[in-house]
Parts: structure tokens; C-alpha cells; sequence
């Protein structure tokens, strides 16, 4: 391409772009940024609406694994507790037979 070529490319988009600035700048384009502004808001408060809801769930469902697992340390530390129990009697048995028979 040549120098005029170039330069007749440049000048089309100097041209173009300052059309470009004035369409963007009108009545018009102004109303439509508003109408798009808004339609962003609305999308926003359904989005955060959305948050909101699917947030409180998550603590819901946090706390309610909170209590189960809860329950289970303390049904596992309850089983702990009854095995110990069966331990001590079952060798307080054996202390007792123990000592029987060394009394016959």
C-alpha cells in the first residue's frame, strides 16, 4: 500500500471515530446506556437476592453438621464410657473369683 493509501486510511478512521463519538454522545445512546444501567441493576439485586438465599442454606447446613457430628463424639465417647464399665467389672469379677478361690 501506498503513502495515500495510508493516509486515506487513517483519515477514514479519524473520520469514522469521530462519528463514532457523536453517536455514542446523542440523546439517544444516552437513554439506551440508561436502559442497560438499569437492566444491570435489576440483574445485580436478583444476583444478591440469590447470594442471600443460597448463603443462610450453606449456614443451615453447617450447623446442622455441627450437631451431628456433636452427637456422634458424644455417643462415641458414651460407648468408651460402657466399655470401660464392662472392663472394670468383668476384672473386679475375676479379682473376686480370684479371691474366692484361694479361700477354699
Amino acid at each position: 500500500m501506498n503513502g495515500w493509501g495510508k493516509l486515506g486510511l487513517w483519515a477514514g478512521g479519524v473520520l469514522f471515530g469521530t462519528a463514532g463519538i457523536a453517536v455514542l454522545s446523542s440523546e439517544d445512546a444516552k437513554k439506551l446506556y440508561t436502559h442497560v444501567t438499569a437492566a444491570a441493576k435489576r440483574g445485580g439485586d436478583c444476583v444478591m437476592k440469590t447470594v442471600t438465599a443460597i448463603r443462610e442454606n450453606c449456614e443451615d447446613i453447617s450447623a446442622a453438621a455441627d450437631d451431628i457430628n456433636e452427637e456422634r463424639a458424644r455417643a462415641k465417647e458414651e460407648r468408651e464410657i460402657a466399655d470401660a464399665r464392662a472392663k472394670l467389672e468383668e476384672y473386679g469379677a475375676k479379682q473376686s473369683a480370684g479371691a474366692d478361690e484361694s479361700a477354699v
